[in-house]
């Protein structure tokens, strides 16, 4: 008490502690702010006892309730996986049609098929299955290999030039510069002529000889008239859809060298009620035969 000091401009006392002559205050801390941490403190201990809190060398404190977040999803996941095979083992022997003429059985395909297409094809035809450069639109009408319910799943199950499946859909177009078929000039007026089928006009192109290179090269897989051969997956080149890009270099790149993209068999990857979901799910989305 003797060495006590009391500061000069406040009147408070000081804590001894000095720094460059700077003395520090013996403020007390608020009461309010005393008890709450006092509380705080209680609370703690109150909750290390009833909850889950402390890691042991091999497992952790139970707490009172037992209660547990991972248990609560496992039995969670554990009570939908069970609906699921209840649900899913009436699609499993239902047709297509059975199923979307169902109301039940619809309303969990859309569901499970849904949620597979966000997990395994929405990488490539986007999130709300709009497609890009190189990937289908499936919310259109404009479909390569048919869109019925049946085309669909075929497509699905057996994938597009998956080497292997051997009942995998294959269109192998020619690659017309590539390989020596058709000359540049030549390409220039057969993409020309397919352009001016949608309404593109293309100068200094003969579209004359286009359209005969057409008739001559190309016919055989698109038709007399431009308008594709599903069971062949060769596209309509009339509508102005175009997967790789409808201007004249794009084209001309595409008849040179041809484009042969693939899609995944899912067939064995994923199990039966999961690829009929897709199927219906993808027919849904609008574009559906």
């Amino acid at each position: 008490m003797a060495n006590k000091h009391i500061d000069e401009l406040s009147g408070i006392e000081t804590t001894g502690h000095e720094w460059d002559g700077l003395k520090e205050l013996n403020n007390p801390l608020p009461r309010w702010w005393l008890w709450t941490f006092y509380a705080c403190v209680i609370w703690a201990v109150g909750y290390w006892v009833v909850y889950p809190a402390w890691p042991l060398v091999t497992d952790y404190t139970r707490g009172m309730f037992g209660d547990s977040d991972r248990l609560r999803v496992q039995r969670e996941v554990s009570e939908l996986e069970a609906l699921r095979a209840t649900n899913g083992a009436g699609l499993a022997s239902a047709s297509l049609e059975d199923i979307r003429s169902n109301p039940d059985y619809l309303q969990f395909a859309l569901a499970n098929g849904k949620a597979a297409f966000g997990d395994n094809c929405a990488p490539c035809h986007g999130s709300g299955a709009a497609g890009a450069k190189g990937y289908p639109n499936l919310n259109d009408d404009d479909w390569l290999w048919g869109g019925t319910l049946e085309d669909i799943h075929t497509t699905l199950e057996n994938g597009i030039r998956w080497d292997a499946n051997d009942d995998t859909r294959i269109s192998d177009m020619p690659a017309f510069g590539r390989d020596g078929i058709l000359e540049s000039g030549q390409i220039r007026n057969v993409a020309a002529y397919v352009l001016s089928l949608s309404g593109t006009t293309t100068e200094g192109a003969d579209i004359a000889e286009g359209q005969t290179l057409f008739a001559d090269n190309c016919a055989a897989c698109h038709g007399e008239d431009a308008t594709g051969t599903k069971d062949l997956g060769a596209p309509n080149l009339r509508d102005a859809i175009w997967l790789y890009g409808g201007d004249l270099p794009t084209v001309v790149e595409t008849i040179t060298n041809s484009r042969h993209g693939v899609m995944p068999a899912w067939g064995g990857r994923l199990d039966e009620v999961t690829i009929k979901s897709l199927a219906v799910y993808v027919h849904s989305l609008g574009g559906g035969q």
